[in-house]
């Protein structure tokens, strides 16, 4: 019980130290925010930043919440262990100071690493969803639903990877005998002619 007591009033002590304290309040007001956030009271979205811009250079593609968010937590991690580091070492204050500024700069450089290893990732998932293509089709299996495929006349019934179903039009470059619930393959795009090329699955 007083060890445990004792760990604490360390910690809360490195907490409000300098230059850790400068980020602890920070934390606070981010916690109170993803609280907020929680009750569904504010956005938790948020705003996004566009990449390479300002200071926030590389955050780009995820809400501007969740990026600043983890920036202030590493950094806040980053500077508490060197609070902690700064007070094994009983430095006077003049030092304490100038020792203090440097762990800031140190904090800031690791956190900003830290949040960028984070917000790689997380781009995929907050990007925007990419707009479908009819090249999304190229290399799908599609049934004919035309009586025949000739070489300027054919459709097919292709499915989406989404699952949704869409009839394309589709020429056949030699001779076969592709005809109305044919098993055939998307092969390649015309994008003048607006058609897929295709060849029977059922040889």
């Amino acid at each position: 019980m007083g060890e445990g007591t004792t760990a604490m009033g360390g910690f809360v002590t490195a907490a409000l130290g300098f230059p850790a304290v400068l980020f602890s309040f920070l934390l606070i007001v981010v916690i109170g925010y993803w609280l907020l956030a929680l009750l569904g009271a504010v956005d938790a979205d948020g705003f996004d930043v566009p990449e390479g811009e300002g200071l926030l250079a590389g955050f780009g593609g995820v809400p501007l919440s969740l990026s600043l968010s983890l920036l202030i937590a590493f950094t806040w991690f980053a500077s508490l262990a060197g609070t902690v580091l700064l007070d094994d070492l009983e430095l006077s204050t003049p030092s304490r100071i100038g020792f203090g500024a440097v762990v800031v700069a140190v904090a800031l450089v690791l956190g900003t690493l830290g949040t960028r290893v984070i917000v790689v990732p997380l781009r995929r998932v907050f990007g925007p969803a990419r707009e479908p293509s009819r090249m999304d089709f190229v290399g799908r299996a599609a049934v004919i639903r035309t009586s025949s495929v000739t070489h300027d006349f054919g459709q097919a019934e292709v499915a989406a990877a989404d699952g949704s179903t869409a009839i394309v039009d589709v020429r056949q470059a030699g001779e076969g005998n592709l005809t109305a619930g044919s098993r055939v393959v998307l092969y390649d795009y015309d994008s003048e002619g607006e058609f897929f090329w295709v060849e029977s699955l059922d040889i």
